[in-house]
């Protein structure tokens, strides 16, 4: 039977673990505690000829030959292939497990789906379902010992239930040299067809839903079968067996503590027991075990699953839900929250404390603001401002790869929106004549920074407009001249930074 111990871990507490440590059934010492008996008796013995029956010239020889063996031992990636392998493994058993075939949804389709209350209409509901059920136990039988050992034959299956003596001809008769266990499935097809020709599945989206249904019930009963017959390369397994017992074969040896008078770097103290070799091999050979274990669930071990069990539910619950309950529903009325807006369903003493703590209202939801107002106050943004989406960081680091421009005071800590419009070709319109920079296309355009401010600083902004020149550096100097020298029609590169009022801020062309 499959060991379950969910309960005990419900809640995370001191030592919680440490009672697991405790059990025999489904633990790692019911399926090491023979290798690891192996591994210390031939220790023991490799250990006591060294000791006591060797000469001291054939000790010399021996120790030798155990620190080549420790050495040796680093050259085995044991943790790495061991690892991956029981990944794999681990995945491997998982997907066995999500492809169970199980009738929940198949059930609840029938039953919805295939009318008739009288004899015909029950006789349709169970045959289909039974069908079904069928289906799965050929499959398991094919995969699972312990199924197999429940029905030996295909006699015992009709002596089950499952299957009647006409569909066991029927079935025999129909010659295959693979597995038959999909027969059951056309079946149900055929059957379900047979039902909507005579009005028992009322439509053809019914009928849809039906064999949908069915198709992924089969794909599950297909899947197993391919699992059971695709196996991990068998190289593979070989590989990992090899490297762990050749890895402790060398420990057995290498592993020794030489006489502490022979100054061996490491073996400055004699403990006779390898402790941490020991737990060592109980790691990485309980590792393996697990792979052992879970690499086919469908044997006899401890933690494989219940298949036999599964297969009785089943059949239970499959044939409850298309026969008993079909239109056997419980009268209906209003609920228990009927004139309620707002529903509570009642606590008990032991979760009362449960209903002081607050909900869930979101991460930024007790959020601290700002207590100052003004942060708080919507802004509309001023119609003319040019939209320009390009980054700050990115538009400066553009301006600076053509002309290198260095702003003096520029970006003071003032309530001030900075404008930068780039005048010229390809940029934002400008009320400058066109033939003045026509001369020179290679030229970069004007850059003209404008400060908006409140109407305080922008009426004295108005009195006083000043004109700035910007210093350029002598590289681009020097480049300045060079192009003088080239053409010399071509104007001068210059930048003017004034300081305009609101009104003519407001009287800019839009972006």
């Amino acid at each position: 039977m499959t060991v379950s111990y969910t309960l005990k871990v419900a809640n995370a507490r001191f030592g919680g673990f440490s009672k697991l440590l405790f059990r025999w059934k489904g633990s790692i010492y019911k399926l090491l505690y023979k290798e690891f008996f192996v591994f210390i008796t031939l220790y023991a013995i490799l250990s006591v000829t060294y000791r006591f029956l060797l000469c001291e010239e054939q000790k010399k020889m021996f120790e030798k030959v155990s620190l080549y063996c420790n050495r040796s031992t680093d050259l085995i990636p044991i943790s790495f292939v061991l690892g991956f392998y029981v990944t794999l493994i681990v995945n491997r058993w998982w997907g066995q497990y999500t492809n169970i075939p199980l009738p929940d949804q198949l059930m609840c389709v029938i039953s919805s789906n295939v009318h008739g209350g009288d004899e015909r209409g029950r006789i349709l509901r169970r045959t289909l379902i039974r069908y079904a059920n069928l289906s799965s136990v050929l499959i398991l039988r094919s995969v699972s010992t312990r199924v197999l050992k429940r029905f030996p034959t295909m006699d015992h299956v009709v002596e089950a239930g499952f299957m009647t003596r006409d569909e066991l001809k029927k079935f025999d008769s129909l010659h295959s040299d693979f597995n038959k266990y999909w027969i059951p499935c056309v079946w149900f097809t055929n059957l379900a067809a047979q039902a909507r020709r005579d009005g028992k599945v009322r439509d053809d989206v019914a009928l849809r839903l039906l064999i949908d249904e069915l198709n992924k019930y089969r794909a599950k009963c297909s899947m197993l079968f391919h699992y059971d017959w695709i196996s991990i390369p068998l190289v593979y397994t070989q590989v990992v067996t090899i490297a762990v017992y050749s890895f402790f074969a060398f420990c057995l040896i290498g592993r020794q503590f030489l006489d502490p008078r022979q100054g061996y770097k490491g073996h400055d103290i004699d403990m006779y027991v390898p402790i941490f070799t020991l737990l060592q091999f109980f790691f990485y050979s309980g590792w393996l075990k697990v792979a052992e274990q879970i690499i086919n669930p469908f044997g006899e071990d401890d933690d494989d699953f219940e298949t036999n069990k599964l297969i009785d539910r089943n059949l239970q619950v499959s044939l409850l839900s298309v026969d008993d309950m079909y239109q056997n529903l419980p009268p209906t009325g209003k609920d228990k929250y009927w004139n309620e807006s707002t529903t509570l369903p009642p606590y008990t003493i032991a979760t009362a404390a449960e209903t002081l703590k607050p909900s869930f209202l979101g991460s930024t939801f007790d959020m601290r603001m700002s207590e100052d107002p003004e942060q708080s106050h919507q802004v509309d943004m001023p119609p003319s401002t040019p939209k320009i989406h390009t980054p700050l960081l990115n538009r400066f680091l553009s301006a600076a790869a053509s002309p290198a421009i260095s702003l003096k005071n520029f970006g003071k800590n003032r309530a001030a929106h900075h404008l930068l419009r780039f005048r010229g070709e390809g940029g934002f319109p400008s009320p400058y004549p066109a033939s003045r920079y026509s001369e020179d296309p290679e030229s970069v355009g004007r850059i003209e920074e404008e400060d908006t401010e409140d109407e305080k600083e922008s009426e004295v902004g108005e009195q006083s407009s000043p004109q700035v020149r910007l210093t350029l550096p002598r590289r681009l100097e020097a480049s300045e001249q060079q192009k003088k020298r080239e053409s010399p029609k071509t104007s001068p590169l210059v930048i003017s930074v004034r300081r305009p009022s609101n009104e003519s801020m407001n009287n800019d062309p839009p972006a």
